[in-house]
């Protein structure tokens, strides 16, 4: 492999001899400058991987010499050395886009860490990551084996995430395949677990240990914070968000809000006609049916005939908990960028309502309109690239914007949280049943509804999973793992549409373990 080349610009090269003879060692070429003229013609003349810049010279200055090797090569990595501790001078150097900053006299060890932390630090570090990966990757292989609860479970997935994100900055130690096998693996033993213990779960007389589900986080995480008449409660639903995605989102929130995260599990099915629902409501899917039959529509399982009823639901889960609110609450629905540019612009007009709903509709957009999408397939063709694309929508969207003016406002309670998740499918699963059944993917209900086992659950008693009966003769299946439901008519075509799309409405760890996020303004 070539050695990486260096230059060192100083008026006083010669007393940094044993610096250099020391990087010789090393492995770095090293060529050596007393002027910043010279050092802008050896710029144009070579290539360098790092220059070490002296900021006090004879003559054209450090500072300058900076800016003129920029105007040559913006890319090159540039060490500022001086005798100076002005802070002053640091923060010019900073803004001047200096790679690091050493104070003289600097010592053979700095000068070798940082060499090896702007020219070998990803390497490096990826190196360790390798490691580090593969000592997770057994004790995950050997958690799987056992007998794990609820909140186990969320540990794995987790650490699953959390090493999906970090393999995203290390692309080049081949260990993404072992990572997608593990969580294909890790999904199978939860499909299992979910389907073992969740008829107990949503059980009056549950006496297992329970997660919290999707029916208690408006008691347990939005009506505690209505106490207080002083407070202004904001309560985020952001559709189909996974961990991964709101991961992503966080780190730029860091610098505006204290954050404190949570998880709970969503109900079955992890659709937005069930799931959002049941989270403005606190009531199971066949509660609502039972009790506010007027308020669950009998059309099809999609955004505009079962979303339409989500203020109302919200507002009589407040009446049955005796909340008293100070002014009559908010609730808007987000589905385009004007209405949110709308929100943003009028956020301080919200300050004083002591609760305000708000529903993000554009992640669950993308999800569906990646599907039908040759573009959104390019620009998104993975897991990786799909957190790649939240993050550059989230950086530039109206949501952001709102929360930076959120952040400089006192006495304020953020919320946030989502319905369901989404998984990329992969994997089509045949079902028969008659030309009635719903159309969904991910879970379907209908007459006579036939699927391998193996593939999906089968209810046979919605009751059981207190789903909406809507018929004598109807059950419900639902996908588990990454598949996909298939019919058999033209099966060929319809299984190459959809696999590697990003789906809803199934049993991973992807669409139902979920977090719930309580934010204060620095």
């Amino acid at each position: 492999m070539k050695p990486k080349q260096v230059l060192w610009v100083d008026d006083e090269i010669e007393l940094l001899r044993s610096h250099i003879i020391f990087l010789s060692e090393k492995g770095y070429e090293v060529d050596t400058v007393t002027n910043g003229e010279d050092a802008i013609s050896s710029v144009t003349k070579k290539e360098y991987d790092l220059i070490f810049l002296d900021e006090m010279m004879a003559g054209m200055g450090g500072l300058e010499t900076l800016s003129r090797i920029k105007e040559i090569n913006s890319s090159i990595p540039v060490v500022m050395v001086t005798k100076s501790e002005e802070e002053s001078l640091m923060n010019e150097a900073i803004g001047s886009k200096i790679s690091d900053y050493l104070t003289k006299p600097v010592n053979p060890s700095q000068v070798l860490l940082v060499c090896k932390k702007i020219l070998e630090g990803k390497k490096i570090s990826g190196q360790y990551a390798a490691k580090d990966y593969l000592e997770d990757f057994n004790e995950i292989s050997q958690a799987l084996i056992n007998k794990l609860d609820y909140s186990e479970w969320v540990d794995i997935y987790l650490k699953l995430v959390n090493w999906d994100i970090e393999l995203d900055t290390h692309p080049d130690i081949g260990l993404r395949q072992s990572l997608y096998d593990q969580k294909k693996e890790a999904n199978k033993e939860f499909s299992r677990f979910v389907e073992k213990n969740y008829k107990s779960w949503i059980s009056d007389e549950s006496d297992i240990d329970t997660p919290p589900l999707t029916t208690s986080i408006v008691n347990n995480y939005v009506i505690k914070h209505l106490n207080d008449d002083k407070q202004s409660v904001f309560f985020f639903v952001i559709d189909c968000l996974r961990l991964d995605q709101w991961l992503v989102m966080e780190k730029v929130l860091r610098d505006y809000f204290r954050i404190e995260k949570e998880y709970y599990y969503s109900i079955l099915p992890t659709a937005t006609p069930y799931a959002r629902n049941s989270l403005f409501s606190g009531l199971y899917p066949s509660e609502i049916e039972k009790y506010y039959p007027d308020l669950w529509s009998s059309g099809d399982d999609d955004e505009t005939s079962m979303n339409r009823y989500e203020k109302e639901l919200l507002q009589l889960l407040l009446k049955r908990k005796k909340v008293q609110l100070k002014n009559e609450f908010k609730y808007i629905k987000i589905i385009d960028p004007e209405v949110g540019r709308s929100f943003e612009q009028n956020i301080l007009s919200y300050q004083n309502i002591q609760l305000t709903a708000v529903v993000i509709n554009f992640l669950d957009m993308i999800v569906h309109g990646r599907s039908d999408s040759e573009l959104l397939k390019e620009i998104a063709p993975d897991e990786s690239a799909f957190r790649s694309l939240t993050n550059s929508w989230f950086s530039h969207s109206s949501l952001l914007a709102t929360f930076k003016s959120l952040s400089r406002l006192n006495n304020i309670k953020i919320i946030v949280t989502t319905d369901h998740g989404s998984i990329r499918t992969m994997r089509g699963a045949k079902v028969l049943g008659d030309r009635e059944a719903s159309t969904n993917l991910r879970f379907k209900y209908g007459r006579n509804l036939k699927v391998d086992e193996k593939h999906a659950i089968y209810i046979k008693n919605p009751l059981d999973y207190r789903l909406p009966k809507r018929g004598v003769t109807i059950n419900y299946i639902i996908a588990k793992e990454d598949y996909y439901f298939v019919y058999p008519t033209d099966y060929h075509k319809y299984l190459t549409y959809y696999k590697d799309t990003f789906q809803h409405g199934g049993i991973s760890m992807e669409e139902m373990i979920l977090p719930i996020i309580t934010m204060e303004p620095k």
